[in-house]
């Protein structure tokens, strides 16, 4: 499948070595011709310099020949512009980001007007997850997402006691039948794997069949509910900050949304109707006390620094705040998130990567899928002939621990898996993976060279 990504910044890069491992003849395009050597070295893949927006370029890179073209460049209408003209040229399917909030009330006559099959707004994605967190508490439907003959499951584990203080391997002997797929801890999501001890504050996302499932149910009281969040304040005027003021206004939370910079506030002042705007640091606790913030029902931190956003989201939660949710862009954090008292930490990048990912492989191999706290991907891959992995057995697949293999429907027969279990051709494999390493399903379910070659 031969893929274009026009523009080189965090989220061209992201979605391009997510590709890496797949079966993907990648060209990226960039106006930066240094930072194009610098890729050109480190990445299998074919760099041009030039701009996407022109029709000159677009034909260098023969896009008529191309399956896939993704616009990520920093400016929105050369975005729109190079999707479009692509399309025109013939490019199969195309998509682009957008990002100014002056583009939101009009995406559908962009994409109908501009010929654009998918438009990409990583706020806006963002800001859909913080929603539906706050306002939903996260539960799947009545707590229970089902695919086929299986079905997946979330409740607090001090709901469930006799598996507090049990690693994977015990949990399996008090539930044979079921396995762990996640754990959410102090805002950050785990993949477990058998040495990984069940806390009693954790969210555990459990898989079994739907019988297994809908019994545990009974016991975990697991319930869709509609949260009562009333009062939230927002730190960072930004994107994310406007697009989740506005939603959250409209559902009728009363919202305090803090900005330093004068001039943004006036113009979130303007846009925004029922919404508090403070012009301020949220780093000041003096301001922060005079509104009243440790009474609120919930503290979203939304700057653009990753270390303002996570020190004022444990200030929140040391106040006693129930609900904290931080947005980080960089990867370097993860692991300080885990030792911190913090409910939801989100990436950016990593939400807008695997939506995209999701539209390039459609009608490939992934089924189904669905986000598990904006974190990790619960997806459904089917399993071909052609795959490298076909005969081997999960332990010799020698798994990362961000990824576990969940469940496998072969024929009428659903299999919870162990170490010992064989992925056979035409198995339907649901699989759990952090969305920080979703390129790595590529690299798991890539076709065999042997194969293709015989073929």
């Amino acid at each position: 499948m031969k893929v274009a990504i026009l523009g080189a910044g965090k989220l061209g890069l992201k979605v391009t070595e997510a590709l890496l491992d797949g079966d993907y003849d990648i060209t990226l395009v960039d106006t930066n011709e240094e930072k194009l050597s610098q890729i050109s070295q480190q990445l299998d893949v074919m760099t041009v310099v030039g701009d996407g927006k022109t029709v000159e370029l677009l034909k260098e890179i023969d896009v008529k020949s191309m399956d896939f073209l993704f616009s990520c460049t920093t400016s929105d209408d050369t975005n729109i512009l190079a999707a479009s003209f692509a399309k025109v040229l013939g490019c199969k399917k195309v998509a682009c980001r957008i990002r100014e909030p002056e583009h939101m009330n009009q995406l559908d006559f962009i994409r109908e007007h501009y010929n654009i099959d998918v438009i990409i707004n990583p706020d806006l994605l963002i800001t859909s997850e913080i929603y539906r967190y706050l306002i939903e508490k996260y539960t799947l439907s009545n707590g229970i997402y089902t695919s086929n003959r299986i079905a997946l499951i979330e409740f607090e584990a001090h709901k469930l006691p006799q598996v507090i203080g049990k690693n994977m391997i015990e949990f399996r002997n008090v539930m044979p039948n079921a396995i762990v797929v996640g754990i959410s801890r102090n805002g950050k999501m785990i993949i477990p794997h058998g040495n990984d001890i069940i806390e009693k504050n954790d969210l555990l996302y459990v898989m079994s069949t739907k019988e297994e499932i809908f019994d545990l149910a009974k016991k975990v009281h697991t319930k869709r509910h509609k949260a009562d969040v009333r009062r939230v304040m927002i730190i960072g005027g930004g994107k994310t900050g406007y697009y989740l003021a506005r939603r959250l206004s409209e559902y009728g939370t009363s919202v305090k949304l803090i900005e330093k910079d004068r001039k943004r506030c006036h113009y979130l002042s303007d846009k925004l109707k029922n919404v508090m705007v403070l012009n301020g640091d949220g780093g000041d606790m003096s301001l922060l006390e005079e509104e009243d913030f440790d009474k609120m029902d919930a503290f979203i931190t939304a700057t653009g620094y990753d270390e303002e956003n996570l020190l004022l989201a444990l200030t929140a939660k040391q106040h006693g705040i129930e609900d904290v949710i931080s947005k980080i862009s960089h990867e370097i954090y993860t692991e300080l998130i885990s030792k911190l008292d913090i409910d939801m930490v989100l990436n950016p990048l990593d939400i807008s990567a695997s939506a995209l990912l999701r539209v390039i492989r459609e009608n490939k191999r992934v089924i189904s899928s669905v986000l598990l706290q904006g974190q990790a991907e619960l997806m459904e891959v089917y399993a071909s002939e052609s795959m490298s992995i076909i005969g081997m057995s999960l332990s010799e697949l020698k798994l990362p621990p961000y990824i576990i293999i969940a469940a496998i429907h072969r024929g009428t027969k659903t299999i919870i898996p162990d170490g010992n279990t064989r992925i056979q051709p035409s198995d339907r494999v649901v699989l759990v993976c952090l969305l920080s390493h979703i390129g790595y399903v590529e690299k798991l379910f890539k076709q065999s060279a042997i194969l293709n070659l015989i073929k």
